[in-house]
């Protein structure tokens, strides 16, 4: 689901071509899927918003660019109307960013010391509207490169798809997430332990005083 359509500048940082400019980058994505895979996945051209339907979805994976966007996804897995087996978010900066896998809170994951805890609920500022910048989008290929390093977005997505593979092929995890910077080459990962959860609560307690 994006509601965003190709641009030049899309074309410098991610693998869209010339010829898909003005096209719907949804709709761009799984039709190369389809047509490599032989699925039948459809793409939803729209924007996510409070009307968005999701609750009946097995995995959310939201690759938005602000913490608005981010607060929605978040109301939309959780509560008792929603059935969302898994959410992972994926969000980056300049240098790097995290991904985080996590089980909401709702009819269908129970309350647990082991249900792997959400983006929003270990780091509440990632869903904060007002800690939001401009957003304004690059206007040229040069700004783009200027604002982000080359090669976040695809290394994000790659640590992101192994982590669903081990979780698919072995059918359990020790980590669920992970902070990546790029430009100093290195991946802190996020152990899946109540303990470190506790620690991160606790921190975010100490710098919300």
């Amino acid at each position: 689901m994006d509601g965003d359509v190709v641009s030049p500048t899309n074309c410098v940082r991610q693998p869209y071509c010339q010829a898909e400019i003005g096209h719907f980058k949804a709709v761009v994505l799984i039709s190369r899927l389809n047509l490599f895979w032989g699925l039948r996945w459809q793409a939803v051209p729209e924007h996510l918003s409070e009307r968005t339907k999701v609750d009946r979805t097995d995995i959310v994976i939201g690759c938005v660019d602000s913490r608005a966007a981010r607060q929605v996804i978040a109301r939309k897995v959780t509560g008792q109307r929603s059935n969302v087996s898994y959410w992972l978010d994926l969000g980056n900066h300049a240098t790097g960013g995290q991904y985080v896998l996590g089980q909401p809170w709702n009819w269908g994951n129970k309350r647990s010391a082991s249900r792997l805890r959400t983006i929003a609920e270990l780091f509440p500022e990632m869903v904060e509207p007002a800690l939001d910048n401009d957003g304004l989008p690059s206007c040229s290929a040069a700004e783009a490169l200027e604002r982000q390093e080359p090669f976040v977005n695809p290394t994000l997505a790659n640590h992101a798809l192994a982590l669903l593979a081990q979780l698919f092929r072995r059918g359990s995890i020790d980590y669920h997430g992970a902070f990546v910077n790029v430009a100093g080459s290195r991946v802190q990962p996020l152990a899946a332990d109540p303990a470190v959860w506790r620690a991160l609560r606790r921190r975010g307690s100490r710098l919300a005083r």
